[in-house]
């Protein structure tokens, strides 16, 4: 059983920086891939990047060249730094498997972006 936490959300004016954290609680080993999602208000939740376990990436296009997903394999987390935010960006983020599992859904971390 796999236990994700997210962590590292806040309020950040537009093109400041912010890196999120999401701890595992148990090993993502068997994951083959890590994901961050956003959920913001009113709309579906979507996918924001993905990393494989080979250290893949990629991106949705809203925040392609301003995300970068990375991960600590012997720590068990995966980070996402965020760069060059905009109030677009308003929303709660959250980790997941690549593709992501229904059981491993946590509460997110809020991130705002305004000025």
């Amino acid at each position: 059983q796999v236990q994700l936490v997210e962590s590292g959300g806040g309020l950040v004016q537009p093109g400041g920086s912010l890196r999120l954290s999401c701890a595992a609680k148990g090993s993502i080993f068997s994951m083959r891939g890590m994901g961050w999602y956003r959920q913001a208000p009113g709309k579906q939740r979507e996918l924001v990047a993905t990393i494989t376990n080979g250290g893949s990436t990629n991106y949705a296009d809203s925040v392609q060249g301003r995300f970068t997903i990375s991960s600590d394999n012997a720590k068990n987390t995966v980070y996402l730094q965020m760069n060059s935010l905009k109030p677009e960006d308003t929303a709660v983020f959250y980790c997941n498997a690549s593709p992501p599992s229904r059981a491993y859904w946590g509460q997110g971390t809020q991130v705002t972006v305004s000025s």
